[in-house]
C-alpha cells in the first residue's frame, strides 16, 4: 500500500513547538520554519540576536520536508544558458554561491552533529536526445564547478543516454533529519519557534514590525524575515513575479541495486533519481511531472508516469511506498530574489527553481548579513529588487496575461457534478447546489467538506486536485485543504463557507 505523503517527513521524529498564545518583542521575527527559514534564524541566534520563528503549521511540513534531499551545484542544464544570458560574471557567481552551499551544508551537519544520512555522491546529468551537454560541462568547469564529461556507463541507469555531465563530490541528505537538528540547534542557542502560528500580516511601524498571527497574538521586532516559499499577500509583488510549479516524487524499492549517484535528464519529461538508504541498497527515490500549479484537475497521471518510468527500465511491476508533491516558484530570469521587498523594511527569499537547498542555503547567508548590516558576496546577484533583462520584462508580461485569462476565464469554466449527494468517499470537486457552484470532497472517513471555490487571496477561480486532494490556484499557486485551512501561500487566510456557521 503507498503512503501518500513525504517519504522524509514519515522517517523523521520532528520536534514540536507550541502555538503563540502572547505578544512578544524580539531582535528578529522570522515567518516560515522550512529550510531558509530556519537556517537564518539559527544564524542569526548564533550571532547573538534574539530571534523567534513562527510557522503556519508544523516546521518542515510543507516544501522543505518534501524536497528531494540533492545538495548540489548541478541544477539541470544550467550554465551554459545562464552565461548567454546574463555573461560570465553572473554565471560565475551563480556556480560559486551555489558550489559553497554545498560546502556550509556539510560544515553544518558536521559542526552539529546532525544525523541526517548526509553522504558525498556525484551528481550527473544525462540527455538521451539532443542536449548539447558536451558546452554545458565545458562551460559548468570553465566557472571553476567540478563538472566532467564522461562516458554513459557511468550513469548507472539502464538507458541509452548519448551525453552525460559529471559533478563531483555534491551531497544526498535526508531533508527531514537535517531540517529538525537545525531546529534543536536553535533552539538550545535560546531562539524561540512556535507552530500552527500563521502570520496573517506585518505592519511596518516607525522603528518596529509587527507580526500578526491567525488567533491573534503577535511579535514585535525590530527585523522581519517573510522565508514562506511566496511572500504572502502582496508583499513586493511577488505574486506577479514568478510562476508557481509542482512536482511529484515516489520512494520505492528497485529488483535490483539502486544506482549509488544522483541524476536528473536534460530531456522532458525530466526525472531527477537518487538512492534511498533508508529503504536499503535497492531504495530509489524519483521526482519529476513538472508543471505549473493549478493547470491540472488530476495529478495522479503525474505519479503514474514516475511509476510506469520505473517499471519499463528495470521491467517490473514498480509499488512505490511513498509519494508526495512539492511546489516551488520560478523568476523570470532564472535567479532567486532575497533581500529587501521593494518599498518595505520587510526582507523576503522566493523563486529558488526547486534547488532550495543550496539556494536557500545561499539565501539564509544574504538575510543574516542583511540584518547585521554586513556586506555579502551574493546580495547583488540575488538582488530582490530587481527588473531583469528584456527576457525577462518579456516573460513577466507573458505570465500576468496568463493570470488575467485564468481570472476572467476560470469563473466563467465550471465542471459541475450531479449534487452533493453523488460525492463518492476520495472525491471532490466542483458541484452545482441550488446555492450556486461550491466546491467539495468527501474524506476517507466519509465527512464531507465544503468550500467557495475562490482564491482567498486575489480571487482567483481553484481547481480540485484530485491526486493531492487540494484546492490549487493556478495564478499564484496558493494552495488548501478540503476544509479551505491554507497550506501554501500568498493567500493568508481560510477559504470561505458556503453556507452560514
Amino acid at each position: 500500500m503507498t503512503i501518500h505523503g513525504s517519504v522524509w517527513l514519515a522517517t523523521t521524529t520532528m520536534p514540536e513547538y507550541d502555538v503563540l498564545r502572547s505578544d512578544l518583542d524580539a531582535d528578529v521575527v522570522v515567518v516560515g520554519g522550512g529550510l531558509i527559514g530556519l537556517t537564518t534564524a539559527f544564524y542569526l541566534q548564533e550571532q547573538g540576536a534574539d530571534v523567534v520563528v513562527l510557522e503556519g503549521a508544523r516546521i518542515g511540513a510543507r516544501t522543505s520536508g518534501n524536497t528531494t534531499g540533492k545538495v548540489t551545484s548541478q541544477h539541470g542544464a544550467m550554465y551554459a544558458g545562464l552565461f548567454d544570458r546574463h555573461g560570465a560574471d553572473t554565471a560565475r557567481q551563480y556556480a560559486d554561491a551555489n558550489q559553497s552551499a554545498v560546502e556550509e551544508v556539510a560544515e553544518v551537519v558536521q559542526r552539529l552533529g546532525i544525523d541526517c544520512e548526509l553522504t558525498r555522491t556525484p551528481a550527473y546529468l544525462y540527455s538521451t536526445g539532443t542536449a548539447d551537454l558536451r558546452r554545458e560541462a565545458e562551460v559548468a568547469a570553465a566557472l571553476g564547478l567540478p563538472a566532467h564529461s564522461v562516458d554513459s556507463q557511468e550513469l548507472g541507469l539502464p538507458l541509452a543516454a548519448t551525453e552525460v555531465v559529471r559533478f563531483d563530490d555534491q551531497l544526498q541528505l535526508h531533508p527531514g533529519r537535517y531540517l529538525a537538528g537545525l531546529a534543536e540547534a536553535f533552539t538550545r542557542a535560546g531562539g524561540r519557534i512556535f507552530d500552527n502560528s500563521r502570520v496573517v500580516e506585518l505592519d511596518a511601524g516607525d522603528d518596529r514590525i509587527r507580526a500578526e498571527t491567525s488567533s491573534g497574538p503577535a511579535v514585535r521586532a525590530a527585523h522581519a524575515i517573510l522565508a514562506t516559499l511566496l511572500p504572502i499577500g502582496l508583499t513586493g509583488g511577488y505574486f506577479a513575479r514568478t510562476r508557481p510549479h509542482q512536482s511529484h516524487g515516489i520512494a520505492l524499492h528497485l529488483p535490483v541495486q539502486a544506482p549509488a549517484g544522483m541524476t536528473i535528464s536534460a530531456d522532458e519529461p525530466v526525472r531527477s533519481t537518487r538512492p534511498w538508504p533508508g529503504g536499503g541498497p535497492n531504495g530509489l527515490i524519483v521526482v519529476g511531472g513538472d508543471h505549473e500549479t493549478g493547470d491540472r484537475t488530476d495529478t495522479s497521471s503525474a505519479f503514474q508516469s514516475l511509476i510506469d518510468w520505473v517499471g519499463s527500465l528495470w521491467n517490473f511491476r514498480a509499488q512505490p511506498e511513498y509519494r508526495w508533491s512539492a511546489q516551488d516558484y520560478s523568476t523570470p530570469d532564472q535567479l532567486p530574489y532575497v533581500g529587501k521587498a521593494p518599498g518595505s523594511p520587510i526582507l523576503v527569499a522566493t523563486g529558488m527553481h526547486k534547488w532550495g537547498l543550496s539556494n536557500g542555503t545561499v539565501a539564509a547567508g544574504i538575510l543574516r548579513d542583511a540584518v547585521l548590516g554586513k556586506d555579502n558576496t551574493w546580495s547583488g546577484l540575488y538582488d530582490a529588487g530587481r527588473i531583469g533583462d528584456a527576457t525577462a520584462v518579456a516573460n513577466l508580461v507573458k505570465d500576468n496575461l496568463k493570470v488575467g485569462k485564468e481570472f476572467a476565464a476560470g469563473h466563467l469554466r465550471r465542471l459541475l457534478g450531479p449534487g452533493l449527494d453523488h460525492i463518492e468517499i476520495g472525491e471532490g470537486g466542483l458541484f452545482d447546489t441550488d446555492d450556486g457552484t461550491i466546491g467539495a470532497y468527501r474524506d476517507r472517513d466519509g465527512n464531507l467538506h465544503t468550500v467557495v471555490p475562490v482564491c482567498s487571496h486575489l480571487g482567483c477561480p481553484l481547481r480540485w486536485n484530485q491526486g493531492d486532494a487540494t484546492w490549487d490556484c493556478n495564478c499564484h499557486g496558493s494552495r488548501f485543504a478540503p476544509n479551505g485551512a491554507v497550506l501554501d501561500g500568498p493567500a493568508t487566510t481560510p477559504l470561505k463557507s458556503p453556507t452560514p456557521d
